[in-house]
């Protein structure tokens, strides 16, 4: 392996700013990368939030009040930066208050386009302004879509970014970053507009930053292998599978990574009991603790399923509205659900707890303690998702003993293996069809394994046995950035 220059460019990185998975991802590459000996620098927009919490942030010599033209509207911005937590790599953020200083990461304003054209801008210039002479730009989604096109465009001529590689990660693609046709001025392309956009779009009035991207990085990645399968040639493109299949060899899916020193039972910090797949005695305690926490009345010995979620149509909720009240008015079980978003998935699980008081409980919001200790006491994790490019609560329910109910889509195919009683190979339950019916008989036959424990204990082994950390799924952006910088 050689040592590579590597600057990240993500909206969100944790723990500065999240609002998704993209900030676990982001913040987990930078650690990684750098672990394995390239030279990293992430670059995000400097948010009210991490101007706030962010502490040590440091003035970089040479980059204050920098001026930089978006279209006819110039700005100013600075770059602050701090060393990444538990690394070496510095963090550089992009401190522009006229686009930034907003009440949340993203919003619906007129300008939003150019909130993220000017960060993608600002880091190429702040690499300029540093003099690092990155080997690989690895952008990730929309929001800094444009750089491969820049490097090919505006910075052409620059000899810094003369053998750079870009890379493009696509989280989710239902994110496509849609801007009016009249936005090609604040790209400041020139000339090169009408052959660089696609002219397709911009008759139908509109500019798509994620497609741009496809088109012009020189690879393109998404968070799991099936999921990259699924975008190039089903519907879940989402529109872009024509533009995807056209660059079809230059698309790769790898699996995202789990952080086990923040979801492990042998070491959860947020869990007062821990457990190995030697000893299960702290999983017990925790489910005991997780009834009593939310006033479930159901004993420790029957099963109970868990849901840690958005509530969005993503994520499989309507296959539910009739298969759970049948399943909880036919079996005996608990459910727990922690998640919030669309109203219409609120008042059914609201109502569900209402019909079935002390076997379903339904909190709203996010509790990160409490979604530990659903992930380590529940014995069940429901996720019959319509889509998931990833997903990373299966992997953590995997590690807990947790057995996942999971829709046989992107990277929940990727991680889940179907049990087989016969041979004792698997780790949870997948089904195929996204309606009711399928989702039933999943639950139904994942409860009628908790009945039997000489399936269930080996079931549970199998699951905890399974590794996706990140020092494994690593050396696959390694080899992918390898195999870039040699053309």
């Amino acid at each position: 392996m050689s040592a590579l220059k590597v600057c990240l460019l993500s909206s969100e990185i944790v723990p500065y700013a999240k609002t998704g998975g993209l900030a676990d991802v982001a913040g987990a590459l930078v650690r990684n990368l750098g672990g394995i000996g390239h030279d990293v620098r992430a670059f995000m927009p400097l948010y009210p939030v991490v101007r706030r919490n962010c502490r040590g942030l440091q003035p970089v010599p040479g980059a204050q009040r920098v001026k930089l033209a978006i279209g006819a509207t110039e700005y100013g911005f600075s770059l602050m930066s701090a060393d990444y937590p538990g690394s070496d790599s510095p963090v550089y953020f992009v401190d522009c208050p006229a686009l930034f200083d907003r009440g949340g990461l993203y919003t619906n304003d007129a300008d939003e386009h150019r909130r993220f054209l000017l960060f993608t801008r600002a880091a190429l210039d702040g690499c300029r302004l540093l003099g690092f002479a990155a080997d690989i730009f690895h952008c990730n989604d929309w929001h800094t879509a444009f750089l491969p096109l820049y490097l090919k465009t505006l910075y052409r001529t620059d000899a810094l970014f003369a053998h750079a590689k870009s890379l493009l990660t696509i989280h989710n693609i239902g994110y496509q970053g849609l801007l009016p046709a009249s936005a090609a001025a604040d790209l400041d392309l020139g000339g090169a507009a009408p052959a660089s956009l696609d002219q397709g779009d911009i008759g139908r009035g509109v500019i798509n930053a994620l497609k741009t991207g496809i088109r012009h990085a020189d690879r393109v990645s998404t968070v799991s292998p099936t999921y990259a399968r699924e975008i190039c040639d089903t519907p879940l493109g989402m529109g872009l599978q024509g533009t995807l299949l056209g660059r079809a060899d230059r698309v790769a899916g790898i699996l995202n990574g789990v952080d086990y020193q923040e979801w492990d039972p042998r070491l959860d910090p947020h869990l007062s009991a821990h457990f190995t797949p030697q000893d299960l005695r702290g999983k017990l305690i925790n489910k005991e603790m997780l009834i009593a926490t939310l006033q479930l009345r159901i004993t420790a010995s029957q099963p109970l399923l868990g849901m840690v979620t958005r509530l969005t149509e993503q994520k499989g909720i309507d296959i539910l509205f009739d298969a759970l009240p049948a399943l909880l008015d036919a079996r005996e079980f608990g459910l727990a659900v922690l998640g919030s978003g669309d109203p219409r998935y609120v008042a059914f699980f609201e109502d569900l707890a209402r019909r079935f008081p002390g076997r379903v409980s339904y909190r709203s919001g996010f509790d990160e303690p409490l979604a530990h200790l659903i992930e380590a006491g529940s014995d069940v994790f429901l996720m019959p998702s319509r889509y998931e490019p990833c997903g990373l609560n299966q992997m953590y329910s995997l590690r807990y003993g947790t057995i996942p109910v999971v829709r046989n889509t992107g990277g929940l195919a990727d991680s889940v293996q179907h049990f087989d009683p016969g041979s004792g190979r698997g780790t949870g339950c997948v089904f195929n069809d996204y309606d009711s019916p399928a989702v039933s008989w999943a639950i139904n036959t994942v409860l009628d394994w908790y009945a039997e424990p000489r399936r269930w204990l080996p079931l549970m082994q199998n699951a905890m046995a399974m590794d996706f950390s990140w020092t494994r799924q690593i050396r696959e952006y390694d080899s992918l950035y390898q195999g870039l910088r040699k053309g």
